[in-house]
């Protein structure tokens, strides 16, 4: 594991809440200069820490009004890599988790419609070697955060 001191959580939580957020305001906020926020960015990038950044969208915005959860049972276990590869190649496919439980796989993609959905199920999910799916339709999303970075105990 990884340790973090202080600035680094306080910078973390701070990007979290606007990844736009300028290092200046960052660095005002934190009591330091500029160049220290830029060092310890880099730092916290090398690190793994942060991993990127990107521009979110509504994906009902861009036409994609229906997300759904699929919970995933393989025809053979062992072929979880190659089924893992054949689902990065469905654009629609945005999360993919090994579970335990009642599930081999569980993913989280959006689609046009209830129709698109069907679609994706039966055309492209359904072929890749499933031998069962649960798809759960997601009506909203009151929630959505990054994990935040908690002080030591």
């Amino acid at each position: 594991m990884i340790t973090l001191d202080e600035l680094d959580k306080k910078i973390l939580n701070l990007i979290a809440n606007d990844a736009r957020v300028p290092f200046l305001e960052v660095a005002r906020k934190c009591n330091v200069s500029g160049a220290a926020i830029h060092q310890r960015m880099q730092k916290l990038h090398q690190m793994g820490i942060i991993k990127g950044s990107q521009y979110i969208f509504d994906p009902e915005m861009v036409g994609n009004g229906t997300c759904a959860f699929i919970g995933i049972l393989l025809k053979d276990p062992s072929d979880s890599d190659r089924v893992v590869a054949k689902l990065r190649e469905i654009p629609e496919v945005v999360e993919c988790h090994y579970t335990t439980g009642n599930y081999d796989l569980f993913i989280k993609l959006y689609a046009h419609d209830n129709a698109h959905l069907l679609s994706l199920i039966h055309d492209k999910l359904q072929p890749i070697g499933i031998q069962r799916s649960e798809t759960m339709v997601s009506f909203n999303e009151p929630i959505n955060r990054q994990m935040p970075i908690h002080a030591a105990r």
